[in-house]
């Protein structure tokens, strides 16, 4: 894939004294589904905001297709943008609503809804182009917007926490009808969210914003399974963060072979799911944590359990052979075991 957006050294600051965004630089490629995934005030949305031409930059300059856009307004970017708010028009239809954006562009009529008709059926709405918003439910509100976004074929589409207002089981739904859309248009897709599941789920890529910074930009995969620093191990995903330095002094931890003096002033990383729960502890085991049972979940596909290191540190662990394990109970003593290889090292940040 090539290049099609770009950042260059951006600032942006509302005050003209603090940088919201210090210094970006980002490529974004051709085709790409690409999440900003970060909390409130990460500037992931502000980041977005510069790109659709709502916010303007403080310094440096934002390409597409190699050509500067930022003295571009923003209805001429040929870009299409998806609200969590939906923003429809309430006293217009669905077909309204999605012709709106092509009657601004000098469509004719027959185009129009030649377009209308075909957003209509990629987003399943069929039957419903003659209803006004107030309705439709939220879920068909958000494919009405989705399909606006869309209507006019933009070069790119932006999408800010656009999900964020439906229910857990409307919201996974719609997550794979976006990413179908992505795959047959091929149209380069910004998402924004603070969802960890979300953006693993959809996303090529994923940047992870902290304090207006990309902490990490890689696959899904790699941020979870590799992840560049203590904050995006924290922070993406459950993790068992421990420090080191504390868990070379508790008596409880029997071993940690792959740990040498210099770690221990940094932290370690380990998933719950990559934890086994042993009855007895075995000298080939390269991490083995002496802990007490204090709760015990079922969670259907697995047990969570959250055991006691001593020193207030906590470890969970999320066991997936539960009936070998139903008799433990809360207070008893357990051996946690993993391996090497599960383990991730980090100095503080």
């Amino acid at each position: 894939m090539s290049c099609f957006i770009e950042f260059k050294n951006i600032c942006k600051s509302y005050d003209g004294a603090t940088e919201v965004i210090p210094n970006l630089n980002l490529e974004i490629q051709d085709g790409e589904f690409l999440t900003f995934l970060g909390a409130s005030g990460s500037g992931k949305t502000t980041t977005l905001m510069m790109l659709a031409g709502f916010e303007m930059p403080s310094s440096g300059e934002i390409l597409m297709n190699g050509k500067p856009i930022h003295d571009v307004p923003p209805h001429e970017r040929n870009i299409g943008v998806v609200f969590q708010s939906y923003a429809l028009f309430p006293h217009m239809t669905v077909a309204e609503n999605l012709a709106y954006p092509l009657k601004m562009r000098g469509l004719g009529k027959n185009q129009i809804n030649s377009k209308v008709a075909k957003a209509i059926e990629m987003v399943h709405l069929d039957g419903m182009m003659h209803r006004k918003p107030n309705q439709l439910s939220g879920g068909q509100q958000q494919r009405v917007a989705l399909a606006r976004a869309l209507v006019f074929e933009p070069d790119l589409i932006l999408m800010d926490e656009p999900l964020g207002a439906l229910d857990k089981n409307l919201r996974e739904h719609m997550q794979y009808e976006i990413k179908q859309i992505h795959k047959e248009l091929n149209v380069t897709v910004v998402y924004v969210t603070h969802d960890q599941s979300e953006a693993m789920t959809m996303s090529d890529r994923i940047a992870v914003f902290k304090d207006g910074k990309i902490e990490q930009l890689d696959t899904p995969m790699n941020i979870y399974n590799e992840p560049s620093s203590d904050f995006i191990a924290g922070f993406v995903g459950e993790n068992n963060l421990l420090d080191v330095g504390s868990l070379a002094e508790n008596s409880n931890l029997t071993s940690i072979k792959t740990l040498s003096e210099s770690d221990h002033d940094g932290a370690i990383a380990i998933r719950p799911e990559d934890l086994k729960l042993e009855e007895d502890m075995s000298e080939e085991d390269d991490i083995i944590f002496r802990c007490q049972l204090r709760e015990k979940v079922y969670l259907g596909e697995h047990l969570r359990l959250v055991c006691d290191l001593g020193l207030q540190t906590e470890i969970v662990a999320k066991i997936f052979d539960k009936q070998s394990h139903e008799s433990i109970k809360c207070g008893d003593f357990v051996n946690l075991v993993c391996s090497s290889n599960n383990v991730r090292k980090f100095h503080r940040t």
